[in-house]
């Protein structure tokens, strides 16, 4: 099933983090990182999970709120230097489809010739 057009894209870029109209490009918000160390690198990683939008930069990870770019949280990793970090969730809800319909053809004409002793 294809997503619906539209949305949001979000871009990283120099210690921010901008919210773009996907349909449009038009800007949404902007959010500046306000770190406590001195800026090692302009480069910004995002990663979104469901109501959560993360940002890494310099070595600190923020949680945004991905409809207005709020800061609900950042932890500095004191003691852990400013490289750069990646970041993964365990969050991801997992789909269950049903199978296409060619499967299940193939499934029922698998079934009969074995019911039938072909």
């Amino acid at each position: 099933m294809a997503r619906p057009r539209g949305g949001t894209l979000y871009v990283g870029i120099k210690g921010h983090v901008v919210a773009l109209d996907r349909a449009t490009g038009a800007e949404q918000w902007r959010t500046k990182l306000e770190g406590v160390r001195v800026r090692t690198t302009d480069f910004v990683y995002l990663h979104r999970d469901e109501d959560q939008l993360f940002a890494a930069y310099n070595g600190e990870v923020y949680a945004l709120d991905p409809k207005t770019g709020e800061v609900r949280w950042h932890n500095q990793f004191r003691g852990l230097g400013t490289g750069l970090v990646s970041l993964l969730t365990d969050a991801a809800t997992a789909v269950t489809l049903p199978p296409p319909p060619v499967f299940e053809e193939q499934r029922r004409r698998s079934a009969s010739q074995h019911s039938s002793g072909a």
